[in-house]
């Protein structure tokens, strides 16, 4: 009578490493079967390799402590199973050459494990090299789907729309294993719960390598606030700086003094030649860095000289300057000409600067904003049932995103930063050394006039640079209505332009007039 075959399906610890001895106590039994039985013994072994390789491909997967561990890049072969695995065999010989043939054979065929990454970022934020390189890195192991989406605000809303009819399908960045999210967006994330902490990552090498000024700035608790003792909730992969571009064209024809820091924007030849990002936090920013006090101020009148009365009338006097508060279009109006001066996100200003002539980016000597996209893990709902309406993340993201992490942080990650095919910095640069490029990858590049090096502020202007802290829904309120009261206040016409709207109204071409002669005179 045949010998009966037993299996277990806990798989022994060298699978999970790559060839790691340490030994978890998880094997595979075969019992050993008769010489008249070499056939079925044959097929049970081959039966219950396959069924070990196939459950293991779904353990791997979905194993909820795998999210937390560094696998190795699996590209399985039976020969990396330990021969011990198979008990009784490990002092005797196989009886039969031909089963042993066979057996050798089925071993030396290749079974690729695949793991699945999903990924939603920021077009245009992530270096298409990384992608190839990191599928490379990976071999076959890695099924990595990839959607880019035009801006953050379209990711925001795509991750925090309710679903409709229960559903949000693959697709919703909901689903994904990680997303990319500004950092302005951070707290009001978390507040919402739409995004979900990184646990278990102080023993990851990322982690260990990351400074702490983005540790201190990237934790937070479950209100959004930074806290030392808080989450880290998101891991950065890009930075830049708020920067000033003037066209350097019409400074040199009309002699003026090149811009430097913010106190020139209030220059009176710059009057209406100015375009600026419409967010409240930059513009008041401006107003407090031009008064010597800092972005993340919380109280103004006891942190800045001469109270909130001083902000106000500086940020009216600034209001006069400006032509255009608009994110969206303050690029274009700079483009086409109708203003010499704009102020905004590097990420923004330098490709259009680029494709221009005679155009100087600089970051301002007293310093300015930093921002930073982040990689953050979407939060699904604990019930199986529920994460499985999303796009199947029922036990938690992909098992490799501590790779993906890692992959994006490593140094010469930061090539096409420096070599300014994408603009920002690597995570790295903002307290550490840059990567130099070499330099006959420098001659090849058109030279952009900036005191940006390799897309960071020089060591003493960037030592004065800060990023938006949190602040008080009070102060941000405050901030808003300062804002808004202050722009109501200079779209009231004057006088002098009231005379001449009712002069305009009674002598046809009076306008058109007025505007040449106020344009021969700038």
């Amino acid at each position: 009578m045949a010998t009966a075959a037993t299996l277990s399906l806990k798989p022994p610890v060298s699978f999970f490493y790559g060839g790691n001895q340490r030994d978890g106590g998880r094997r595979v039994t075969v019992a050993r079967v008769s010489r008249g039985e070499k056939f079925h013994e044959s097929i049970v072994r081959l039966s219950a390799s396959t069924v070990l390789f196939l459950g293991l491909s779904s353990l791997r997967v979905c194993s909820p402590a795998s999210a937390r561990l560094l696998p190795p890049p699996i590209v399985a072969t039976e020969n990396e199973i330990s021969t011990e695995t198979v008990a009784g065999e490990e002092n005797h010989e196989v009886e039969d050459e031909k089963l042993e043939a066979d057996f050798e054979a089925y071993k030396a065929k290749v079974y690729s494990l695949s793991v699945p990454l999903k990924l939603v970022a920021l077009r245009g934020s992530v270096p298409p090299s990384w992608i190839k390189e990191f599928m490379s890195s990976q071999g076959k192991r890695v099924r990595l789907k990839t959607r880019f989406l035009a801006n953050l605000e379209e990711i925001f809303f795509d991750l925090s729309k309710p679903s409709k009819k229960g559903k949000k399908g693959s697709a919703s960045t909901a689903a994904a294993d990680m997303i990319s999210i500004g950092d302005s967006w951070l707290s009001y994330a978390i507040k919402e719960k739409l995004i979900e902490p990184m646990k278990g990552i102080e023993d990851q090498d990322w982690y260990k390598g990351l400074s702490d000024r983005w540790k201190v700035y990237l934790r937070r608790n479950y209100a959004g606030e930074k806290a030392p003792d808080g989450e880290m909730w998101a891991v950065p992969y890009r930075w830049g700086t708020i920067v000033i571009a003037y066209k350097k064209s019409k400074f040199q024809n009309y002699k003026l003094a090149p811009i430097e820091d913010w106190d020139d924007l209030w220059r009176p030849e710059l009057a209406g030649r100015i375009a600026m990002v419409n967010c409240p936090r930059e513009v008041i920013g401006a107003v407090l860095k031009y008064m010597g006090a800092s972005y993340n101020t919380t109280d103004l009148d006891s942190q800045v000289a001469g109270g909130r009365i001083a902000v106000e009338n500086n940020l009216a006097s600034l209001m006069k300057q400006i032509r255009l508060f608009d994110s969206n279009n303050y690029l274009k109006a700079f483009n086409v000409g109708d203003v010499w001066v704009t102020v905004g996100w590097s990420s923004d200003i330098i490709p259009v600067a680029k494709r221009m002539s005679n155009v100087t980016v600089i970051v301002p000597k007293s310093g300015a904003t930093l921002w930073a996209d982040l990689w953050a893990i979407p939060a699904v709902s604990d019930s199986g049932k529920e994460a499985e309406k999303i796009g199947g993340r029922v036990r938690g993201p992909s098992p490799i995103i501590h790779q993906w992490i890692e992959f994006c942080l490593q140094p010469t990650r930061s090539l096409p930063f420096t070599r300014e095919v994408i603009p920002g910095a690597s995570p790295s640069a903002l307290e550490g050394t840059l990567v130099k490029e070499p330099k006959e990858a420098k001659k090849d590049r058109s030279k952009l006039d900036t005191n940006l090096i390799s897309g960071v502020p020089p060591p003493e202007i960037l030592s004065k640079c800060e990023f938006l802290e949190p602040l008080p829904e009070a102060t941000l309120l405050e901030y808003h209505l300062l804002v808004d009261t202050v722009k109501k206040q200079s779209q009231r016409p004057s006088l002098v332009e009231k005379l001449q709207d009712i002069v305009s109204i009674r002598v046809p071409g009076f306008r058109k007039k007025l505007d040449s002669e106020m344009k021969k005179n700038i």
